[in-house]
């Protein structure tokens, strides 16, 4: 399942490349992410997902194929399993920044496939809660950037994972958004 995000940071674009090449600052704005080791080509780790009753924990590697500084491009394969069950997920994820105007526009493309006890909720439910946090992420990264830079998080920490409420309204608006979409045709 292909999903695709963007959002602006105000920030240059040469400080947001630098920012999100800081993979443990990056981790702090990602709600369950911990990093366990890192190096300049792979990064390895943990997260915590929670989507209403379900908790799941897992572990896994990303690998760096490409990194293009003078395109602000960086392509990356992420895998992982779960630490209690038989979940896998992996995914392509391909982020560019450009300049837009005094900020910088990131565009963050995810080619996901999830097997296990995630996959039962469906890619509408799935694409609704990756757009919730990736908002929740944009956030984060604004305000530790208008903090003068990588780590500057005051208060420490990612932020607050989602609560079953959160989802359950996110599901909500799902579902009418699919009810409205089939009675327009």
């Amino acid at each position: 399942m292909l999903i695709e995000n963007e959002f602006t940071v105000p920030a240059p674009v040469d400080q947001v490349w630098k920012y999100m090449n800081d993979f443990k600052a990056v981790a702090r704005c990602m709600p369950g992410a911990e990093i366990i080791s890192a190096t300049d080509r792979q990064v390895k780790g943990r997260v915590k997902v929670a989507m209403g009753p379900l908790k799941l924990a897992f572990g896994g590697t990303i690998d760096i194929l490409e990194k293009n500084e003078g395109a602000h491009r960086i392509v990356m394969k992420a895998s992982g399993a779960e630490e209690k069950g038989k979940g896998q997920a992996t995914a392509t994820v391909t982020s560019s920044m450009q300049s837009a105007g005094a900020g910088t526009r990131v565009v963050v493309s995810q080619d996901l496939q999830i097997q296990g006890a995630l996959a039962q909720y469906g890619r509408g439910m799935i694409s609704d809660v990756n757009g919730a946090l990736m908002r929740q992420f944009a956030q984060c990264v604004a305000a530790n950037l208008g903090r003068g830079g990588a780590g500057a998080r005051a208060g420490g920490g990612a932020p607050k994972a989602m609560s079953g409420f959160s989802l359950m309204v996110i599901s909500l608006k799902a579902f009418f958004k699919n009810i409205f979409k089939f009675g327009k045709k």
